[in-house]
């Protein structure tokens, strides 16, 4: 099993791209998606939240909506929620991981080399576009001020950081050109492991 990590900045087309390693039959964890398993009603997370955050839940469930307040009042609570959330976070990857009969897993992670997981893959891919097109992109959603939006990016490893640090950059400012490129990349991890 090769595992491939995929990273890229808010707005540069992970998810997109994401699918596309999918769609040729890659097998795809998002972390993203893990979080939210974790935070929804009967997650793993809830528990360890009703203990340390009760103020977080809602309904039953963690709420995002809750953490980013209490961190706005206490930034040191951001440490204690990674300490709840990474360890779980890792254990659904691992199960992940155990029951997946794929040849190449992508392993979606955002924060990938800024939490060091870039230790823990075969090889890593960065989505990347330009400044002008990730901004539009980000906007378009309609989810988040341009404020919003700039603080994101400002928490965020630079661009040009993650791309110097991948094994294999993807460009997506078309559709068309990103499928060429995950298609390559998908064929050459295929060929050299056959070789």
């Amino acid at each position: 099993m090769f595992l491939l990590g995929l990273t890229g900045s808010i707005g540069m087309g992970k998810s997109t791209t994401a699918g596309m390693f999918a769609d040729l039959g890659c097998a795809v964890w998002d972390a993203d998606a893990a979080v939210h398993r974790l935070y929804g009603k009967g997650g793993l997370a809830v528990a360890a939240f009703a203990d340390q955050f009760p103020e977080a839940l809602v309904e039953g469930a963690v709420s995002r909506d809750r953490l980013k307040e209490i961190i706005g009042r206490d930034p040191t609570a951001l440490k204690q929620i990674e300490r709840i959330v990474h360890p779980l976070v890792g254990e659904d990857r691992a199960a992940f991981l155990a029951t997946t009969q794929a040849d190449i897993v992508v392993l979606d992670i955002p924060l990938l080399f800024e939490t060091g997981g870039d230790a823990r893959v075969d090889a890593t891919a960065c989505v990347y576009t330009d400044d002008v097109t990730q901004e539009a992109r980000v906007l378009a959603r309609g989810t988040m001020t341009r404020a919003q939006f700039l603080a994101i990016k400002e928490k965020q490893m630079p661009a040009a950081d993650k791309v110097a640090r991948a094994t294999y950059v993807i460009r997506t400012d078309t559709l068309e050109q990103a499928r060429g490129q995950v298609q390559n990349i998908v064929e050459q991890i295929r060929s050299s492991r056959h070789a």
